[in-house]
């Protein structure tokens, strides 16, 4: 306790705290639709694909926003940028307020809005990170990305709220929560990192990306980009497609990286598996165990809090055995749990504990992932954070469709969660080719900190 304490006092805990209840607060946002889908699936008939697509949306808008906005990171205020983003999140609830009944397509382009705050990881997580030595990154950005318990605050409020007053009524519960954390970003967040990017262009790539996801959106639900399902699997290639051309061609250059690709696919798989489970979890056990939706909604916000109070610890493991040798066990834990489902596909009380071993694996991963990135990147953390977190987010976005895909096709679970096993499976063994590689810039020699960024010259060969 004494060295978390000590920890927390070498930088500013005040906008540590800021940036977690950014990222806290968008989350909530972010993924409200998951809890909301079985209220929502009574007034607009849907298919099971069509509601996955539907919980899925926030979740790839996030993803492709995260891009953006890490590049806007590179130029702007990070507390302008956290202003910025709280009053864009805030467009669908006040809309859903007004006295009209939404149709099928306008809430998929407002889910498009509530990936906004979902995005604000791009900016909290570096933001906070900068308030803080390199020694203790790895905590430092687990606790402000711990702001994904906001999925918790989704189970608890948004399920009773609409049984009693309607759904569309119930999104308001998140305007005060966005208003206190408005209030909280403008009197005690701080950026201090160095900006290395130019701000022209910046605001018209994320204004383009914005419009761009709604017209992409639009153009699936209406068949134009391909029969079926092709159009599904196609929008997230797309999307990163389209936001990948607005970034200036230095920032593009990280995509060269073998390395860049590798820690995408295991945040895919991690915070994918983290998010896109949250927004999917509650029409799951509804579905596969005719769970109530105030149930389901109170599991998923037990299982949320576990991964979400798990990555700090992550972050805090990795510190002391690197994130390198801590994904090599996670890795193998999410892959192994995953096909045990699709096996066995078990009662209740199985499914509770393989669901919950998976939380603890998504989360502790999390944290254990992005402990690497400030090593690895060092002077590209806000890009890099948008970047991988894009990756997580489309992680995200494939794990609810691939569900309702196979739900739909062949009448259960089993091929979906047998498909992450192996993607699962897939990353362990890249990791396991990398892992002296990586060791060799992952590890901080002791005595090694300071704030600056030449703290970590000695130590970590990132460049």
């Amino acid at each position: 306790m004494k060295q978390l304490i000590d920890s927390l006092k070498s930088g500013n805990w005040r906008a540590l705290l800021a940036c977690f209840l950014y990222f806290d607060t968008g989350f909530t946002v972010w993924v409200m639709l998951g809890p909301l889908a079985p209220f929502i699936g009574k007034d607009l008939t849907m298919t099971p694909a069509a509601q996955g697509f539907l919980v899925a949306v926030p979740v790839l808008s996030a993803a492709i926003l995260r891009v953006t906005l890490g590049n806007l990171f590179q130029s702007q205020d990070g507390k302008r940028l956290a202003l910025m983003g709280i009053g864009l999140s805030a467009i669908p609830a006040f809309l859903l307020l007004l006295p009209f009944a939404p149709t099928y397509t306008m809430m998929l382009v407002l889910g498009v809005f509530l990936g906004i705050g979902g995005a604000s990881f791009a900016v909290a997580l570096p933001m906070a990170g900068s308030n803080y030595p390199p020694k203790v990154q790895g905590l430092v950005l687990g606790l402000a990305a711990a702001g994904n318990i906001g999925a918790v605050l989704d189970g608890f409020m948004f399920p009773g709220l609409a049984q009693h007053f309607g759904w569309q009524h119930a999104t308001a519960a998140a305007l005060p929560l966005l208003a206190l954390t408005a209030v909280a970003v403008f009197f005690w967040a701080s950026d201090l990192s160095v900006k290395s990017g130019k701000s022209a262009g910046a605001f018209g790539g994320f204004a383009i990306t914005l419009v761009g996801l709604v017209g992409l959106v639009l153009l699936v639900h209406a068949g134009l980009l391909g029969p079926g399902k092709t159009g599904l699997l196609l929008l997230p290639p797309l999307g990163a497609a389209l936001a990948i051309a607005v970034l200036p061609q230095r920032y593009r250059a990280v995509l060269a990286e073998r390395d860049t690709w590798v820690i995408m696919l295991v945040y895919s798989i991690t915070f994918g598996g983290f998010v896109g489970m949250s927004s999917y979890v509650s029409t799951l056990v509804t579905s596969l165990y005719g769970m109530s939706k105030v149930d389901a909604g109170l599991m998923m916000s037990g299982l949320a809090f576990t991964g979400a109070i798990v990555r700090p610890v992550g972050g805090l493991i990795a510190d002391r055995v690197t994130g390198v040798r801590a994904l090599l066990v996670l890795l193998s834990a999410i892959s192994l749990l995953d096909f045990s489902f699709a096996a066995v596909m078990p009662p209740l009380a199985g499914g509770i504990v393989l669901l919950l071993g998976l939380y603890l694996s998504f989360g502790l991963g999390n944290g254990a992932t992005f402990q690497l990135v400030p090593h690895r990147w060092k002077g590209r953390t806000g890009l890099m954070t948008g970047i991988i977190g894009a990756a997580g987010g489309i992680g995200g976005f494939y794990l609810p469709v691939i569900m309702g895909i196979a739900k739909e096709s062949t009448g259960s679970y089993q091929m979906g969660f047998a498909t992450f096993g192996l993607i699962s499976a897939a990353a362990l063994v890249l990791v396991v080719v990398l892992r002296h590689q990586w060791l060799g810039w992952a590890v901080v020699e002791p005595g090694v900190g300071g704030g600056d960024d030449g703290a970590l010259e000695g130590a970590v060969h990132a460049e």
